[in-house]
This record gives C-alpha cells, sequence and structure tokens, in this order.
C-alpha cells in the first residue's frame, strides 16, 4: 500500500453510486480515484496501481466482468464487484474473473467499507516463503500460488486458492465455515455466507471433485469442510 494510506479506485457510471462509495472510503482514510467506464479505470489502475478496486458490474462499453478479466492481466489488487442482482453472483464466481468479493445492490457503504478493510488485513504470501506441497494427484506451490492437478496447470482466482491453502495446510482437520469465512476474509467478515459456497463450487469443479466422489474436499454436514488428499512422496 501507498504509505500509510491504502489506495482505492471505485468504478461505475452511476454518479450517484459513484460519490457514495468514494465518500465511504475517502471517509475511513482511503487515497480514493474514480472512473465511470471500464476502458477509464483499466487507465487508472495501470497508472496508480491502488490497493482495491470497487467495480459494478453493468457498464456500458467494456463491463465489469470484461473489465475484471483485463485488470487481473496486470493488477494484483483486491477486486469488489457490485452486482444489483443476488443470482449473478453465482454466474460471477463461475466465469472465475478474478475477484475477490460481491456485493449486491442496494448495499451499505459502511459494509462495503469494512469488508474492503477485512480483506486488506489478510496476509500475502511471497515468493521467500515458497514450499511445495504434494499430495495424491495434487502439488500446490506455497510462493507462486500454482496449482497441478494430475500434472496439468489449474488456474484458480486469489480466494479459490485461499480456501485450498487453508484446509490443505491441515489436512483430514475438519475447518468450519465460520472459521474457513475468517481465515478468507478476516475475523470481522460479515458478508454473505453464499459467496463461501459459489467459491467452493468452483474450486470444487477446477479440481475435478465430481460430487459423491471427492478427491480433495469433502464436506462435513453441519459443520464445514475437510481437506482428504493423501500426502505424497516429493521424489
Amino acid at each position: 500500500m501507498s504509505g500509510t494510506s491504502p489506495t482505492a479506485l471505485v468504478v461505475d457510471d452511476s454518479p450517484d453510486i459513484l460519490n457514495l462509495v468514494s465518500s465511504a472510503l475517502r471517509r475511513d482514510g482511503f487515497v480514493v480515484s474514480e472512473a465511470s467506464s471500464g476502458e477509464d479505470a483499466i487507465a487508472i489502475a495501470r497508472r496508480e496501481q491502488p490497493d482495491l478496486i470497487v467495480l459494478d458490474v453493468m457498464m456500458p462499453g467494456i463491463d465489469g466482468i470484461e473489465t475484471c478479466r483485463l485488470l487481473r492481466e496486470f493488477t494484483n489488487a483486491y477486486i469488489v464487484m457490485l452486482t444489483a442482482r443476488a443470482d449473478e453472483v453465482d454466474k460471477l464466481v463461475g466465469l472465475s474473473i478474478g475477484a475477490d468479493d460481491y456485493i449486491v445492490k442496494p448495499f451499505s457503504p459502511r459494509e462495503l467499507v469494512a469488508r474492503a478493510r477485512a480483506m486488506l488485513r489478510r496476509p500475502r504470501t511471497t515468493e521467500s516463503e515458497s514450499s511445495l506441497r504434494i499430495f495424491s494427484g495434487m502439488k500446490m506451490d506455497t510462493g507462486t500460488r500454482e496449482v497441478w492437478v494430475d500434472n496439468e496447470a489449474v488456474f484458480l482466482t486469489r480466494t479459490e486458492y485461499e480456501i485450498l491453502d487453508s484446509l490443505a495446510v491441515d489436512p483430514r482437520s475438519v475447518v468450519t465455515r465460520s472459521a474457513l469465512a475468517q481465515r478468507i476474509w478476516g475475523q470481522d467478515w460479515f458478508g454473505d455466507d453464499h459467496v463461501l459456497d459459489v467459491h467452493m463450487s468452483s474450486l470444487r469443479r477446477k479440481i475435478g471433485d465430481v460430487s459423491g466422489t471427492p478427491r480433495f474436499i469433502t464436506t462435513v454436514r453441519g459443520v464445514g469442510y475437510r481437506f482428504v488428499g493423501a500426502t505424497a512422496d516429493p521424489t
């Protein structure tokens, strides 16, 4: 982050929403830039490299989905998507566009700021901490955050990787849903549990966990999740 103040880019074609979100972030100490289109957002993000991007889904020209994809080509900023429909969250996560969180309009600016702060407190792994975790059929590099299943590279969003990493760090142990959400979004996260469900569903699909016969992650009904992949010899 730049100095002691986190930086944010707010992207929305609605002047009212743009002002609402920007004002809330500024009151909380963020240095905020604004954009009203996907094209402007890409140019500003490339120039300023913000810590956080709040991005509306429905915009003229390049919409939020395509903008997010293009942003992920050069920035590792935390991205929060704003959507007008709750049922779009499933679609957004399923598209694996690389967003970290999703908030449905109408929303509380206070909630958005709290969730943004929680994300910024999440630790980021550096390459100096790189190590391999090797399981039967899966390999994880904790430094590069790369994952291979059956020797094929699997692209995971940041949130999908952190879910997998949080479970794989302690194989066979059950992690409750609330504990997993806190590991991913912070202890004071109070977002919709459905977001965790759709991220988990997308992760399982990518790593080839078939319903009823999971290879790596199993659901412990009423409790949470367990990583069941067997450790393997590095050689």
